[in-house]
């Protein structure tokens, strides 16, 4: 079963504001804040990326020589530096769609640049979308995983608990997803800043112990790393890019901090952490090439320092992972709000902040793929094979559509475009074939989820195109309607209708089955038709738009960011003001429900319309989806084959 109220095309709306967050706080508190929610991911990859790329440069040899350990420090440094910094800090935190950031975002800015015909844009949109989701599973596992593993380095007797209690955390961490994020957030900053500064202090002392480790800094040890060590190098390579896993998420969360925050955030305190800390792992198995089988915990002294470390550790891996998780909820409202998912139950958990949403269906799904995944692979490194793939993947994209953000929408050449885009675009083109070298130790996984997701978004998306089509062709113009019932009106009843469709110029299936089985129509009626447009919120004054067809009716357009939840009462509540006369108590909301079925032929593989009419059954009811008072709502069923 699916309503009649599907959401409209989206629509192009003028772009205003240049990243700045859609909050009243401060600078110092939206730095505080962007350290917590922005860099847990990126913050929590020292517990992992130096050890899993130093021991993929040692090759079948195991043992860490001092080349292989300088050249994999440089190479992870100076890929901090060139594609966190100069790509997402420096050029993409200026592609912003009024002021929101992220992979749909960014697509709906490169549609609107590029006007009509932007298909290859929403197929790009939708492949990226899609990683994000298997970087939404394999960030909470592997992070709270590799934490936990910590415990091995306080005493081997813990080894046999690391899976189940990885499992409990994870379980815990889900379950109070729907009591909201604004409680534990506030403490997301500070522990974040504490877990930046131990990275730092702890780096110290090893490198005044192995001053030679600076010599990292020189990029020609990354050079000439990856020329003398051939395969090797490349497989390394696969292994270096888990160091800059969640530079993706500093532009996600663009909306919610603001440009400047978030870049001050990085340059300040963010890089020289990380930075320093790699170093001193560095200088840690120089020192002691045995070292190499946890650099991280070794960095502190045995007892309860270290206790204590993996306690903070886990602490700032479930601040990566509920940033992660939040940003899958925040997508999937992007994603259904532009057409690309069916309607979910969305809960707002904070009255204060529109962004802090709860989705039960989706967070339900990333649980049960989790667990799934700490149970499949039981250790960080294995996990760690499958975890580059989805963000390298969505790298590429993002760099694709930035460029033609940056050529269509900032007016720049094309040769400048590319001149600017093509060393990054190439950058991360080589970071995810060294990925796809991983794709039977585990990529398989998020290769898998991605494509799981592009069918869905996909079919979705073609299904709705198609069942609007048909639909449109079996309705009757609007004008005409409305001419025949003001020449030879029926029976008038009080009050007011409003029909809901997706289609302004037709007539709703609700009004045509309503006149054919009632055969009355009330004094006053609406063709309400709601919009989405391609910005991320719409300005109040621009969120309603009234046309008096007929002395007893008239249309009513309302427009809602793709960031935004609709709420129509509140929407009509505007309409008031502009001169409309309804009282919501004498209002009928008529629905149109339609019973899908799969017709001989419908411009999809049978497989496909059978996928579609399961995701149509799934979708959340249009009358909670809109936030209508459910006692005003009469629906109206129809039968239609797809």
């Amino acid at each position: 079963m699916t309503s009649d109220v599907a959401i409209s095309a989206p629509e192009t709306a003028a772009a205003n504001g240049h990243g700045e967050a859609h909050t009243t706080a401060g600078f110092g508190a939206l730095t505080l804040g962007s350290i917590g929610v922005v860099y847990g991911d990126i913050g929590t990859s020292p517990l992992y990326a130096f050890r899993e790329a130093v021991m993929a440069a040692s090759g079948a040899e195991g043992v860490p020589t001092p080349a292989a350990v300088l050249g994999v420090l440089s190479l992870i440094l100076w890929a901090l530096i060139v594609v966190v910094t100069l790509k997402y800090v420096v050029i993409l935190l200026r592609a912003d769609n009024n002021g929101e950031g992220g992979t749909l975002a960014l697509m709906a800015l490169a549609q609107r640049a590029v006007g009509t015909g932007g298909a290859t844009i929403v197929l790009l949109g939708i492949i990226s979308g899609a990683l994000f989701y298997g970087d939404a599973v394999i960030t909470p596992a592997l992070s709270v995983l590799s934490a936990i593993e910590g415990m091995k380095d306080v005493t081997l007797r813990f080894e046999p608990y690391i899976v189940p209690l990885t499992v409990v955390i994870l379980v815990c961490l889900f379950a109070v997803q729907s009591r909201g994020t604004a409680r534990v957030a506030a403490f997301f900053g500070p522990i974040m800043c504490v877990w930046f500064a131990v990275l730092a202090a702890a780096a110290i002392h090893p490198i005044i112990q192995q001053p030679q480790v600076l010599y990292a800094l020189n990029p020609l040890y990354a050079v000439s790393f990856m020329v003398h060590h051939g395969i090797i190098g490349f497989v390394t390579l696969g292994a270096v890019f888990l160091a800059v896993t969640g530079a993706e998420a500093l532009y996600a969360d663009l909306g919610h901090f603001g440009k400047r925050p978030i870049q001050t955030a990085w340059l300040f305190i963010v890089l020289p952490s990380l930075a320093l800390n790699y170093l001193g792992q560095g200088a840690l198995v120089l020192g002691d090439p045995g070292a190499i089988e946890s650099p991280f915990f070794q960095l502190f002294p045995q007892g309860w320092i270290r206790g204590g470390m993996v306690v903070l550790a886990t602490m700032a891996t479930v601040i990566a992972s509920q940033a992660v998780i939040t940003g899958a909820y925040s997508l999937t409202r992007q994603a259904i709000q532009l057409g690309l998912l069916p309607r979910f139950e969305i809960r707002h958990t904070s009255e204060a902040h529109s962004g802090q949403i709860f989705i039960p269906r989706i967070n339900q799904l990333l649980l049960v793929a989790v667990v799934l995944l700490v149970l499949l692979f039981r250790s960080s490194s294995a996990l760690a094979s499958a975890y580059g793939i989805s963000v390298t993947g969505t790298m590429v994209v993002t760099a694709m559509m930035g460029f033609v953000v940056i050529w269509k929408g900032w007016k720049w050449k094309p040769l400048t475009a590319a001149a600017l885009i093509a060393p990054f675009l190439f950058l991360d083109l080589t970071f995810l074939t060294a990925n796809l070298l991983k794709v039977f130790e585990g990529g398989w996984v998020p290769l898998a989820l991605g494509a799981l997701m592009i069918i869905l978004m996909y079919t979705w998306r073609r299904g709705s195109r198609l069942l609007f089509e048909k639909s449109r062709k079996l309705e009757f113009p609007l004008a005409d309607l409305v001419a025949m019932l003001e020449k030879r009106p029926p029976q008038r009843v009080p009050g007011t209708a409003v029909f809901l469709t997706s289609d302004p110029l037709s007539a709703p299936t609700a009004l045509m089955h309503s006149l054919k089985h009632y055969k009355v129509l009330h004094e006053k009626n609406v063709i309400l038709t709601i919009e989405t447009a391609q910005t991320p919120r719409i300005d109040p004054a621009e969120r309603v738009k009234l046309e008096q067809v007929s002395p007893t009716f008239s249309k009513v357009t309302l427009k809602f960011g793709f960031m935004e939840s609709p709420n129509v009462p509140k929407a009509l509540a505007i309409a008031r003001k502009l001169g409309w006369q309804f009282d919501i108590m004498s209002t009928s909301f008529f629905l149109s429900r339609r019973a899908l079925k799969p017709a001989a032929h419908s411009g999809m593989p049978r497989w496909q319309d059978r996928l579609f009419i399961s995701l149509s059954r799934s979708a959340n009811d249009a009358t909670d989806y809109f936030q209508i008072p459910s006692g005003r709502v009469v629906e109206v069923g129809t039968q239609v084959a797809i």
